[in-house]
């Protein structure tokens, strides 16, 4: 019985501590919800979303087709169905929807049909997938807006949402890796291998030849 009373305060506290971590746990999660985008290649996407304020995290990965358990090299290839997209996770109370499918927008050039930039084929188009009936209305708003903005037709779609399959991990966080990688001008880190890529595909280039002072994300 002694035993017990010596070990009782010391469960006691354990419990009281764990229930705070929980507790703060909670309170700084805050509440989520995603969005998810196809814009080109998933690498860039990601990158931009990810270095804004509200935004928990971006993941790269592939929706929008029939194929289960898709890879990068399947979608590439084409045949699939399948979208290179992200999901974006984000607190709505830091940042909403509506921000996000207007920046997402304009990071984009949304009057190709045929792909993003120098990444042609299906799997490179833009498009943004919906949930419900309010996500859809928001983004036929958005589109509305970009294309009165913009004085051109936008050709993204909006699609109901599908199951969305995580890339390869080594697509993760690919703008920001230190893995030396072998391109063009010899071997570089994945970091600066991936803004030569950007930078010799065009993207931002040709974002702010479309949208000027609009464009969120180019050069950054």
């Amino acid at each position: 019985m002694s035993r017990f009373k010596t070990l009782k305060p010391v469960l006691l506290a354990g419990l009281i501590v764990l229930a705070s971590l929980i507790h703060s746990t909670h309170a700084h999660a805050g509440p989520r919800e995603t969005l998810v985008v196809a814009g080109g290649c998933f690498w860039c996407v990601e990158a931009d979303f990810e270095k804004l304020d509200g935004v928990q995290e971006a993941v790269s990965g592939y929706t929008g087709g029939t194929l289960e358990n898709p890879t990068y090299k399947q979608v590439s290839r084409g045949g699939t169905g399948h979208y290179e997209a992200v999901k974006i996770t984000f607190d709505p109370s830091r940042i909403s929807r509506e921000t996000l499918l207007s920046l997402f927008l304009r990071s984009v050039d949304p009057t190709d049909a045929g792909g993003q930039f120098c990444d042609r084929g299906d799997s490179y188009r833009t498009a943004i997938f919906v949930s419900d009936t309010g996500e859809k209305a928001l983004a036929q708003a958005a589109i509305s807006q970009a294309q009165a903005d913009l004085g051109q037709q936008v050709v993204t779609p909006i699609l109901p949402a599908k199951r969305f399959y995580e890339a390869e991990a080594y697509h993760q966080d690919y703008y920001k890796g230190s893995k030396l990688i072998l391109t063009r001008y010899g071997p570089r880190k994945q970091s600066v291998a991936y803004k030569l890529y950007r930078e010799g595909c065009g993207r931002d280039a040709r974002v702010r030849a479309l949208w000027g002072d609009a464009a969120p994300f180019a050069g950054i």
